[in-house]
């Protein structure tokens, strides 16, 4: 059946009564006494989320940054925080009064505002962005070079070959566990110990984009026997070194089911609308169900697998601590104040503290030892990350630029989805998707893979009035009709 273009009415009301009813009541806990007001206006974030994701699923046109916001923000902010305020029973030790969780909400409800806010503008102006296309829109429109891909794919390749053969435990500890391939550097003793993982991501990020840009290059105008010979010598090297450097037993589960749905969110047949939003609610069964047991293989040391309901998990696993670290961080800066200084680390990243010894710490770390962890590795959701620059205002701004710029690279997207070869095609998917780690945060330990996700593609690309000699978008992308994109993506 054809998309109608309008929402279904009774899509939306069944979406709508699961999202904001049933699920949310499946996940309280009996609480006696009064209602606490924190907890009555989290039924607001609940309502807001529920809605807007609904709203999401149900759209005509595909908004998957839209999707991975809203599916974030629903779980971890809407959901999550119930069973917390219900029975005072959190992930880490640390309790906040009443009167932090309550701020701690409003927090988040505000940066929630403040986002759709965003995306409303954006929408009411996305007839100027396509009449005046702005920085964004000219981005996205790059094309890629099909040569400068084969030099991606050759560096990737040679970067495999030097970096595998040196890595402790060789190939076999991609296939242990992310404890076995020293994951958690950015918490060694050495001050730029958080460089370390850097490593191995600058062989991760190439290795996707590689496979990736192969699978959707367009065809060149006057004929490409040569490369596509070398494209199929390729694409199976590249799809090898996936397998190794990117599965989600050696990589954090946020980066895995990254590379998984952007190849997914790729293949022609699911790029449709109507399946793609089938995809898109098979994505938030499997984030609500699956997640919280798919760090089994995170330590070597195993423990047997144990199913639990979802008030349970939320409750007690350290995955879901996104409110609770909120709320430390309102009495963090309580104590310690905020400061816009903070937001400098995570753009200058790469500094070493040998050259900049009063570089701010990660947040996520600088809240752990606030409240009395042993245990450093921890989130620091963006709505804490932003607060702790300057307040209430910082929340505003950021989440109202961000629900913007989201909706803008949706609306992109949108307009290029017949023309494979643009970066809207493939950027788009892989940030609406990583996106859930950089809300989960924290941004000092994101901001190196971030960086390469963001750039790799740009290397690769030229703008687009440069790239009409070399392409065609009127063309299928390269492989052959025999073998599709779909079989080798559906393989990783």
């Amino acid at each position: 059946m054809r998309d109608t273009g309008v929402r279904s009415v009774p899509a939306v009301c069944v979406w709508a009564v699961v999202l904001t009813v049933l699920l949310p009541v499946l996940v309280l806990r009996p609480h006696n006494g009064p209602v606490p007001t924190a907890l009555a206006l989290q039924a607001v974030v609940v309502a807001h989320t529920g809605g807007a994701l609904t709203r999401v699923l149900t759209a005509p046109r595909v908004r998957l940054v839209g999707l991975g916001f809203w599916m974030f923000s629903y779980i971890w902010f809407g959901l999550a925080p119930l069973p917390m305020l219900t029975s005072d029973t959190y992930p880490w030790p640390y309790r906040a009064d009443a009167q932090t969780s309550l701020r701690a909400v409003a927090v988040v409800e505000l940066g929630l505002l403040a986002y759709s806010a965003g995306t409303a503008l954006a929408a009411r102006r996305a007839h100027l962005h396509a009449a005046r296309p702005g920085l964004l829109e000219r981005l996205l429109t790059r094309r890629l070079a099909p040569w400068r891909v084969l030099v991606l794919c050759g560096c990737a390749l040679a970067l495999a070959a030097l970096l595998l053969h040196g890595q402790p435990g060789g190939i076999g500890a991609y296939f242990t566990s992310r404890e076995a391939i020293n994951e958690t550097g950015a918490l060694d003793e050495a001050p730029d110990a958080f460089l370390q993982p850097l490593r191995s991501w600058s062989l991760s990020v190439p290795a996707f984009w590689g496979l990736l840009s192969l699978l959707r290059l367009p065809r060149l105008p006057d004929g490409d026997r040569l490369l596509r010979g070398l494209r199929w010598l390729l694409l199976p090297l590249l799809a090898a070194v996936n397998v190794i450097v990117n599965n989600p037993i050696s990589k954090p589960r946020f980066w895995a089911g990254t590379v998984l749905l952007t190849l997914l969110f790729n293949v022609p047949r699911l790029s449709r609308p109507r399946a793609t939003r089938a995809l898109a609610v098979a994505v938030l069964a499997t984030v609500l169900v699956v997640f919280p047991y798919s760090d089994y293989f995170r330590y070597d040391d195993r423990h047997a697998v144990s199913v639990v309901s979802l008030s349970e998990q939320f409750t007690t696993k350290g995955d879901y601590d996104a409110f609770q670290q909120v709320q430390t961080g309102l009495d963090y800066a309580h104590d310690k104040g905020i400061s816009p200084r903070k937001a400098l680390g995570p753009l200058l990243f790469m500094v070493p503290r040998s050259v900049w010894p009063d570089k701010p710490d990660d947040t996520g770390i600088a809240l752990a030892q606030y409240a009395g962890y042993d245990f450093l590795n921890l989130s620091a959701p963006l709505w804490i990350e932003s607060y702790l620059w300057a307040g209430p205002p910082a929340v505003a701004l950021v989440f109202l630029l961000l629900g913007a710029a989201g909706r803008r690279m949706d609306e992109v997207r949108d307009r290029l989805l017949g023309r494979p070869g643009t970066l809207a095609v493939l950027l788009v998917p892989a940030f609406a998707f990583y996106q859930l780690m950089f809300l989960r945060g924290s941004l000092l330990g994101i901001s190196g893979p971030m960086l390469l996700l963001l750039t790799v593609p740009l290397l690769i690309s030229t703008p687009a009035r440069r790239a009409v000699g070399l392409a065609s978008p009127a063309l299928p992308s390269a492989p052959t009709p025999h073998t599709s994109p779909s079989h080798a993506g559906g393989h990783l």
